[in-house]
């Protein structure tokens, strides 16, 4: 974005949510010089894209989970949000701190079960130990059903038959994308993101049911005119991502009302429009705008293999596997956090 800018006293800029849109921005008003606050009930990013592997692999889980503190120092607060005053212009966390902002912006993403997402408050270790602790029943399990084709069911199903050639896992949804390359099987625009959530189901010979069930949008916490908010709970956006009927409210990731798939990527995008229109409001510069482009998505077929394509073109199956599958994105969320991934 550049070097730090100037900007008016009392520019304060709290960002709700410490996903990829919330990690991004937190980023970007940093090395712009802007006071900010960075709020997560969690103590610790979770980089959720590699949530699948961490299900499976022994030993993966700690590379997915990255300390705030650690980066942002004092101006991260861990705490979880009770409500959003915006008359008052504060945010109110359980137990009744008050943090002041000028701007705001929310970057709350989905909420969704566990092992695909983990939105729980709990600490890093706790966190880490939940999917060592779910991996011990993968490996009891002789077959594991994953049921649902889109994406997250497909890279699931292929994250445990990488790690466990010889289990039993229902293969329709892999073979069906390895047949039709990169028809991805995933609605281009979802009314809610699907994620993973487990029931298991003991028996003479254990198996594990992997459900694909839809996540819902978290911004029930915040005080919004009913006009701010669309059918499927998400916040309704203009062009420039600010919520419809405030200047000084904006919206990232999956949280924003977008016709477009809910990715980390986009939540990247996202974040760096926000950041440069609080920059613009505050120097009486024109906002910038943000159009939904053409579908850019990687499905990660276990470690050695790939489908995907980068707005609107078939990417070849070994720059997939390159790109994403290999390592998961885990580099850029370490690289973004300043930090160095453990081994």
């Amino acid at each position: 974005m550049g070097g730090q800018v100037s900007v008016p006293d009392g520019v304060h800029v709290v960002v709700v949510g410490g996903g990829f849109g919330g990690i991004g921005a937190a980023q970007q008003l940093r090395s712009a010089g802007l006071s900010f606050t960075l709020l997560d009930q969690r103590d610790a990013f979770h980089h959720n894209v590699a949530a699948l592997r961490a299900s499976v692999q022994p030993g993966f889980a700690r590379r997915t989970f990255i300390p705030y503190a650690d980066t942002f120092g004092t101006s991260f607060v861990q705490g979880r949000v009770e409500r959003v005053d915006p008359e008052r212009q504060v945010v109110v966390l359980a137990g009744g701190r008050e943090v002041q902002y000028s701007h705001l912006i929310l970057c709350t993403g989905t909420d969704g079960p566990f092992p695909g997402k983990f939105t729980r408050e709990a600490s890093l270790q706790a966190a880490v130990q939940m999917y060592e602790d779910f991996i011990q029943q993968v490996q009891l399990a002789d077959s594991v059903l994953v049921v649902g084709g889109g994406g997250t069911g497909v890279e699931m199903a292929a994250e445990i038959k990488t790690e466990y050639p010889d289990k039993k896992v229902t293969p329709g949804p892999v073979q069906q994308v390895q047949s039709s390359r990169v028809r991805l099987l995933i609605s281009l625009h979802p009314p809610i993101h699907p994620s993973i959530f487990t029931s298991i189901h003991p028996s003479l010979h254990p198996s594990i049911r992997l459900s694909i069930h839809p996540s819902h949008v978290s911004v029930a916490v915040f005080v919004l005119p009913a006009a701010s908010m669309a059918e499927n709970g998400a916040l309704k956006v203009n062009d420039h991502l600010q919520v419809q009927g405030f200047s000084n409210v904006f919206a990232v990731g999956d949280c924003a009302d977008l016709p477009e798939p809910k990715l980390a990527y986009h939540a990247g995008l996202h974040a760096s429009v926000a950041v440069t229109n609080i920059i613009n409001s505050v120097s009486g510069k024109q906002l910038t705008t943000y159009q939904p482009g053409s579908v850019t998505m990687l499905l990660a077929m276990g470690r050695d293999d790939g489908v995907g394509q980068f707005n609107g073109f078939r990417l070849p199956r070994w720059l997939v596997a390159l790109g994403k599958s290999r390592d998961l994105l885990l580099w850029k969320s370490w690289r973004e956090m300043q930090q160095t991934q453990p081994q």
